[in-house]
């Protein structure tokens, strides 16, 4: 919802700051006092044309600046997410600059923004009737959602739908993507089938390159490591010259501390580590001994194992680090030449799927239509119904179905909405025939059918809604736009007292002359004021008493209204 609207040398309106409330906000004010460019300078907010022509005369620049709460408007959340701009506490602010020397500026919560992404925020924003390029009204996916969304039913059977859709959808990318693939098939079968067989004839084991190359790496030091095991094996157990071996000393060693324990008993426990540290390295000799002898030296076998390895390190070049990668980017051949030649049977399969998944689709399509028709008849009846109460008699309005050939996200329906305003005068789409004051009067017979429901944008602007009418039909215009907001904020111009006495905020706008200019002001009336205004604009002169009493009794009604409606809402 528009929270506040603040205008520089915006054309009469030099520095106007105006509070906005929840519910239905009236302007009000004599022709000409600037009601219209206060409109205007919320359109430029929300991404409308603005020239240099509208900087106030002797200024250079004028500027608009604006904050909405978007607590519950989901739209405006994901567009702001998409466009990568912050979002706190629910809160837009919005600042637009012009220069005369043309130069503009958009910032949107501080980020700079495009012209052409601020019209498309401004859209989800708010809803100006009353001219037909902000009149969300015109937008076809507004028209759906006006049908869609005004029965449980037509919801449920559009989300079958859309699933079903997605399911065909998907299908046939599948189909289309296996038919294009299908051209490079027997070039890249020839290939597969090289490396399958490559890597079979190599009859890999699992981490044989790792046993490889520590087997080689052993056999290309054999020398080195014979003359380790010898010496090795002598200190420990052999005989070099003079030297005593290890074993040798250690046995000499036990002896001693054995002999010693006849006269002393302290080394008893020394002498058992001596005697398993004996039998410890005795097995160390022994197997350094059979190590020696197992040892196959031959410089055939090494060659053997290096042809295996340049075998492997071929392999591993072409389809991996590791045989572990070359087995599995073989498993993974074999997966693809069983899908290439299976080709066939299985683009039969799935042409008998997206046959199966058509039917189900356009049963699901069947059942939307069905349902549509049914409430695009209500939704018409209605609407002519509130039409008729606002007015226009002879208006026809109509939201008319028409089958597509071929299947859409949201169906396979074309979707219009038509209206003639007269007797003999043939249905057309209303963008073609509709003026501004019929636009903003089916606009709001339409959002007081389906307020409750509508989930468009916020806040809503009605101009030239009260375009000749007056009594009864002003009334009831009234009441209308009071239904309306009770669901979503209304800001509505008007020089009807009967709907003035609606308002929730009434603003009223005035002009005066200072220093030979001519500027805007706004003030925001009190309850007292507003029954003054209300009487002036329903006497057409200054306020009598019979006036005030009038415009007292019509607010009183006006309250007892609004709060029948509060009741039904609930």
């Amino acid at each position: 919802m528009l929270k506040s609207l603040t205008v520089w040398n915006f054309a009469l309106l030099e520095h106007v700051e105006i509070e906005f409330g929840e519910g239905l906000n009236i302007l009000t004010g004599e022709t000409g006092a600037g009601k219209s460019i206060l409109i205007d300078s919320l359109g430029a907010i929300l991404g409308a044309r603005v020239t240099g022509d509208a900087i106030r005369t002797g200024c250079e620049w004028l500027r608009v600046e604006a904050v909405f709460t978007v607590d519950d408007n989901e739209a405006v959340k994901e567009f702001l997410e998409d466009e990568a701009m912050n979002l706190d506490d629910d809160t837009i602010v919005i600042k637009r600059q012009l220069t005369k020397s043309g130069k503009s500026s958009v910032l949107i919560n501080g980020s700079h923004a495009s012209l052409t992404t601020l019209k498309k925020l401004g859209n989800l924003l708010v809803d100006i009737h009353g001219q037909h390029e902000n009149l969300a009204l015109l937008k076809e996916a507004n028209q759906y959602a006006l049908l869609d969304e005004s029965d449980k039913e037509i919801a449920a059977a559009l989300e079958a739908y859309k699933e079903s859709y997605g399911d065909w959808k998907r299908a046939k990318e599948l189909f289309e993507e296996k038919e294009a693939e299908a051209m490079n098939y027997a070039q890249r079968l020839d290939m597969l089938k090289w490396q399958k067989t490559e890597i079979e004839e190599a009859a890999l084991k699992e981490n044989e390159d790792e046993i490889l190359e520590g087997k080689i790496r052993t056999l290309s030091h054999a020398e080195k490591i014979a003359s380790y095991l010898e010496d090795s094996y002598a200190l420990l157990n052999g005989n070099r010259g003079n030297a005593i071996s290890v074993l040798s000393a250690l046995a000499e060693v036990k002896k001693h501390l054995s002999d010693m324990e006849r006269y002393d008993e302290s080394l008893k426990n020394a002498a058992k580590i001596v005697e398993e540290a004996e039998i410890n390295l005795e097995e160390a000799a022994y197997e350094i001994r059979d190590y020696g002898e197992s040892m196959d030296f031959s410089p055939q076998k090494l060659d053997e194992l290096q042809s295996r390895m340049d075998v492997i390190y071929k392999l591993r070049k072409k389809y991996g680090a590791t045989v572990e990668d070359i087995l599995k980017y073989y498993e993974k051949i074999k997966d693809e030449l069983d899908s290439i030649e299976n080709y066939d049977e299985d683009m039969r399969e799935l042409k008998v799927e997206i046959k199966r998944l058509e039917k189900e689709l356009d049963k699901a399509a069947a059942d939307l239509t069905a349902k549509r028709q049914e409430g695009a008849k209500k939704i018409s009846e209605s609407v002519r119904e509130a039409l008729y109460s606002l007015g226009m008699p002879n208006a026809r309005f109509n939201l008319k179905l028409s089958p597509l050939d071929k299947f859409a996200s949201n169906g396979k329906d074309a979707l219009a909405m038509t209206f003639s305003a007269n007797p003999g005068e043939e249905e057309k789409p209303i963008a073609k025939v509709a003026s501004g004051g019929e636009l903003s009067r089916i606009a709001l017979a339409i959002k007081s059918v389906s307020a409750r429901n509508d989930k468009s944008s916020g806040s809503m602007v009605f101009d030239e809604i009260d375009t000749g009418i007056g009594g009864k039909t002003a009334q009831m215009v009234a009441e209308r736009i009071a239904q309306i907001a009770r669901f979503k904020q209304v800001l509505c111009i008007t020089h009807l007292p009967q709907i003035a006495a609606m308002a929730d905020t009434h603003l009223y706008i005035s002009k005066f002359t200072k220093d030979d200019k001519t500027e805007t002001k706004v003030k925001r009336l009190t309850e007292n004021e507003s029954i003054n205004c209300i009487a002036s604009m329903a006497s057409g002169a200054d306020a009598t008493m019979a006036a005030l009493d009038n415009a007292r009794e019509m607010i009183m009604h006006a309250k007892m209204i609004k709060k029948n409606l509060e009741k039904s809402k609930k």
